[in-house]
């Protein structure tokens, strides 16, 4: 019996959305990255940027358990001396919401060449509205 290995010319993407009102964000991104590198296919193979897209309403309602929004921090540098800048997680849903959901997602995807691909197909928005709506996108239910 001879392995099946799946070819990027073979490979159909669909579209789902998903509205993140009331969702952990944890949770949430684990299920996001598992669609986006395709591991919920059974065609999967991990050399292969076989994913779906995904696109998600509603960021700004995504919720963190615990004492997360104060203690969270996110750090990044800007390059030049002294440049390490910090923003606590509740000032991040604040201001940029779907940054928070793609830092997440971004984390969890496979750390080679097909992880810049893969987030390409994450869609994130802030409120309801989304410029998606001649894909059809279907409903992801968890």
């Amino acid at each position: 019996m001879k392995t099946f290995v799946m070819r990027k010319e073979d490979v159909n993407p669909q579209w789902y959305l998903v509205d993140a009102d009331g969702k952990t964000l944890g949770r949430l991104a684990t299920k996001l990255a598992d669609v986006l590198r395709g591991k919920n296919k059974p065609t999967f193979t991990p050399s292969v940027s076989m994913g779906d897209f995904v696109v998600v309403v509603n960021a700004e309602k995504i919720v963190l358990t615990g004492n997360k929004l104060k203690d969270k921090l996110y750090r990044h540098h800007t390059g030049y001396p002294r440049g390490l800048r910090e923003i606590a997680a509740g000032d991040l849903l604040a201001k940029f919401p779907d940054r928070l959901i793609r830092d997440a997602v971004y984390g969890m995807l496979p750390k080679n060449k097909l992880r810049e691909h893969m987030i390409r197909k994450l869609k994130v928005y802030k409120g309801s509205d989304h410029p998606h709506t001649a894909q059809q996108p279907a409903p992801l239910a968890f």
